[in-house]
């Protein structure tokens, strides 16, 4: 057998292709079809107007099947700077954008720019796990900093963590896969204790979108001197139903944008040119539209959390976004709870123990219920079955 790089062999399966392997040999009777509640993504199609504007673009624009720029088409980047200088209260500026291929790859570019084998970063537990993957793949050690009431981590506790190797810190808001939307006030004091031990911050906000409060969820990008600290990452997969264009984006200071490129251009050249056509379309023209699908995410969370309530022995840690954590009632392991809802409950969910440090014992206590894929009757069907759970 050919060698295998070491640190890739001994990072862990994706966790959503692992869960869906459990489906195996299952059959689910067509009046009690399968709840999927796994994964975070759209079930449906973009809207068809940006179909529309998808598909003239690939009929009537020659650039849209050839190389890009390695950073993002202009009109995208610019879109970006503009709306987000104005959401944050900030000054952004064009050149200090980068389109990737999702909200991962921006991810992986900014930890590329960042550390090396034997750095650390520092990540609130329970962590997203293609986070730790990635840092697994590149030999850096992730630190976990569990979170206190309500899924939100503190600076304080982050602080004594740091040591010499420490490189970054990683904020997810809202977060995956707790739901928590941490407060203007703690993304600040993660802001100061990075750059007090000059160290980046990285802020990944992917679900903005559909963040329960009004106005910004923070000002950083007030601060003149945001680049020197922070790197802020985004997704319009969830947002335009954009998933399988892959189109995320990256924000930070003009010179991690050159090491930036540098990455990009070696694993992708560049990001899907009709995806990134969309996204722009998409920012341009369907503000109302996308409100509506914030209004719809938010009674789906609100349904989540009345049904929960209404289940005797599980509690509820975190819920927003599109996830919602939960610790269950049973004397068994999430694993084990998770293949045996397959199989006798036709609920699909993953274990905490995808989430957490090997060995924590919250992991194997805790689900995560990806609830946005299920509208308030799917969730109403789900909490049945839940419910109808001996263990």
């Amino acid at each position: 057998m050919l060698p295998l790089n070491p640190a890739l062999a001994a990072t862990f399966r994706p966790p959503v292709m692992e869960a869906r392997r459990w489906l195996e040999g299952v059959t689910f009777a067509p009046d009690r079809p399968l709840i999927n509640v796994s994964q975070a993504a759209p079930v449906e199609p973009p809207p068809e107007p940006l179909r529309r504007a998808m598909a003239d673009a690939a009929l009537n624009l020659p650039d849209a099947h050839f190389y890009g720029p390695v950073l993002g088409r202009a009109e995208l980047r610019e879109a970006v700077a503009k709306d987000w200088s104005h959401a944050y209260g900030g000054t952004i500026r064009a050149g200090q954008v980068a389109i990737t291929q999702g909200c991962n790859q921006a991810f992986c570019a900014a930890i590329q720019t960042l550390a090396g084998a034997g750095d650390e970063i520092i990540l609130p537990l329970p962590w997203y796990f293609n986070h730790k993957m990635w840092l697994d793949m590149q030999g850096i050690r992730s630190v976990g900093l569990h979170c206190g009431q309500g899924m939100i981590p503190d600076a304080a506790e982050a602080a004594k963590l740091i040591n010499d190797r420490t490189r970054a810190i990683v904020l997810v808001s809202p977060n995956n896969p707790s739901g928590a939307e941490y407060p203007a006030e703690t993304l600040r004091a993660f802001f100061d204790l990075a750059r007090s031990r000059n160290l980046a911050l990285i802020v990944d906000e992917t679900y903005r979108d559909f963040d329960s409060r009004s106005g910004a969820p923070h000002a950083l990008f007030s601060d003149p001197d945001w680049g020197d600290t922070l790197i802020h990452l985004y997704s319009f997969s969830k947002a335009y139903r954009l998933t399988g264009h892959r189109i995320g984006a990256l924000i930070a200071s003009d010179a991690r944008m050159v090491e930036v490129e540098k990455f990009l251009d070696t694993v992708a050249i560049c990001a899907s040119q009709i995806g990134q056509i969309g996204a722009a379309w998409g920012m341009e023209n369907l503000g109302d539209w996308l409100a509506g699908e914030r209004a719809e995410i938010l009674a789906r969370r609100a349904a989540m959390e009345e049904g929960m309530a209404t289940l005797q022995g599980w509690k509820v840690k975190g819920c927003g976004a599109y996830f919602a954590w939960v610790e269950h009632p049973f004397d068994l392991s999430s694993p084990e709870l998770a293949r045996r809802l397959v199989r006798e409950a036709g609920v699909l969910l993953l274990p905490g123990t995808m989430f957490m440090p090997e060995g924590d014992a919250q992991g194997a206590r805790h689900v995560r219920i990806a609830f946005a894929n299920a509208d308030r009757a799917g969730i109403g069907a789900l909490m049945q079955r839940l419910a109808g759970f001996q263990g």
